[in-house]
């Protein structure tokens, strides 16, 4: 009997213990979203909807299997005093299957950043928030997070979302956006850190993705519920500098999703352009490439780098279309169609270090500078 009873008993733990046990706080009311989770278990599955304006910083630490819902509007906005060390607004450290959905979180200029998310924290889901001030969310310290239908508003700081520490980043059906200013921001920052991209609007940043120290970014229709595939870097205001950089040693990769960048770069020319790739970096393009109109360059490639084209379209800039420079390389892969590179103010152009194959598969390419030119994509073999 006794026996029985204590198998009972651990049955009905074991049962409780899975269950996810819902609870509300509303700071409208007086009551505190960070008190409420300093009373919570850990480790037990919970969800905590949110009521109300929270004005403090807020920390997930150690949480396993939180859902924080935000309801009739809720947001978290940053308090006037300090803030604390680690500097966000919300922050979210070693913590495992925590989702964030429906919150809008506001900083002001003191904080470091609206969102920080880190200490190896995997399955991380910000779902249908937004963020309004400074450098939108950060990803560090090898943490795992999707980002869905997130919206990050940059009136302060550097860039929008950002992945540092080899962390790996989901960006689905996203806007990343700033006003209309002088500051010099970006929108997506990958520096070691590996990021997926899908149906994302990247508006009126000077480096819309800036990829470096070894860091890469994958375009891939990944998501079948996601509402776009294609990915839009946009410049009304024709603030830009890049569309993106790729530099030392990263790489920029254009699987089932397209990249579209109209009007960027300057008036000047130089490096600025649609993408510039950079530093023994790479440019995986193939047919999914859609450059059209800018001030500045189309493809730039340089340092000891490589770019890869089939089917892409760099059409309507006012310098350069492809430009390859200082013992760097191009190919055009054979497509159906073929790649178009025309209605630049030069279509192809290599210095006398560098060498573009694959001529014969461009298609409209009526202004060449280019000695080191290629119809094929090798030398004659034996």
């Amino acid at each position: 009997m006794l026996r029985s009873i204590a198998l009972a008993v651990l049955v009905l733990s074991s049962i409780c213990a899975s269950a996810d046990v819902t609870t509300s706080v509303d700071c409208g009311a007086g009551q505190s979203l960070n008190h409420t989770l300093a009373k919570m278990n850990k480790l037990i599955p919970a969800t905590l909807r949110i009521k109300g304006t929270c004005t403090e910083y807020v920390l997930v630490d150690g949480f396993n299997g939180l859902t924080l819902i935000g309801v009739q509007g809720a947001n978290i906005q940053q308090p006037s005093t300090p803030p604390p060390s680690n500097s966000y607004v919300l922050s979210i450290r070693a913590s495992r299957s925590v989702t964030v959905s429906g919150l809008a979180v506001h900083s002001l200029p003191s904080v470091f950043s609206v969102i920080g998310i880190g200490g190896g924290s995997t399955d991380v889901r910000l779902q249908s928030v937004t963020t309004d001030g400074s450098w939108g969310v950060v990803v560090y310290e090898n943490s795992q997070v999707w980002l869905k239908n997130v919206t990050a508003n940059l009136t302060s700081g550097f860039a929008a979302v950002s992945a540092f520490d080899r962390s790996d980043v989901h960006v689905v059906d996203g806007l990343l956006q700033r006003p209309s200013n002088s500051n010099f921001n970006a929108g997506l920052l990958v520096s070691s850190g590996h990021v997926t991209v899908q149906g994302v609007t990247i508006r009126d940043m000077q480096q819309s993705i800036n990829i470096n120290d070894s860091g890469s970014v994958d375009l891939v229709n990944f998501d079948s519920t996601a509402t776009g595939v294609d990915v839009l870097i946009d410049n009304p205001s024709g603030t830009n500098l890049y569309g993106v950089v790729v530099s030392d040693g990263s790489s920029l990769n254009l699987g089932s999703a397209k990249l579209r960048i109209s009007n960027a770069g300057q008036a000047g020319g130089g490096d600025s352009g649609a993408v510039f790739v950079t530093n023994g970096s790479t440019l995986n393009a193939g047919p999914n490439l859609v450059v059209s109109g800018g001030q500045g360059q189309g493809v730039i490639v340089s340092n000891d780098s490589h770019a890869q084209l089939a089917g892409s379209s760099i059409t309507g800039v006012s310098h350069g279309g492809l430009a390859v420079v200082n013992l760097s390389t191009a190919g055009v892969d054979s497509s159906n169609p073929l790649t178009v590179i025309s209605g630049n103010g030069v279509d192809l152009f290599c210095d006398s270090k560098s060498q573009i194959a694959g001529a014969s598969n461009v298609a409209n390419a009526s202004i060449v500078q280019c000695n080191n030119l290629l119809p094929g994509n090798y030398e004659n073999l034996p």
